[in-house]
């Protein structure tokens, strides 16, 4: 398996997984996973590997109706594709993603979705939201 950025996310047989930082201290959450200090300006504790919640609800949606200009590599024909900024339970910070088997007419604010993963066009896997399965 090929993923579209390494050490952000990860694929096992319980689904796929984001995988996020905490503070030691004051449990400020990142992602991406930063390895460095904490970036909360009050706190000068290290971040260690977090692995985020897998369910959110949308908090923000669109669609990119024209192709990304290169390097990026899309499909032929172009088809539209869904993006959503998903809120991630428990923890409150925003994730974007490309959106799996749903549209924008389909979707809407607060709903939730679940991480899940899909192919860019040129090959590499990629972490997405779906449904709730």
């Amino acid at each position: 398996m090929t993923y579209a950025i390494d050490g952000w996310f990860a694929i096992d047989e319980d689904g796929v997984r984001l995988l996020g930082t905490r503070c030691a201290d004051c449990s400020t959450v990142c992602f991406p996973p930063r390895p460095e200090s904490c970036p909360n300006p009050r706190c000068s504790g290290s971040m260690g590997a977090f692995p985020l919640p897998r369910r959110g609800r949308v908090w923000s949606y669109t669609n990119a109706c024209y192709p990304p200009p290169a390097p990026f590599v899309t499909a032929e024909p172009y088809e539209p594709v869904t993006l959503a900024a998903v809120e991630l339970d428990e923890v409150g910070i925003v994730v974007l993603g490309q959106v799996k088997g749903l549209t924008v007419e389909q979707l809407a604010v607060g709903m939730e979705l679940e991480l899940t993963s899909g192919p860019l066009a040129d090959g590499p896997l990629v972490w997405m939201w779906g449904r709730v399965a």
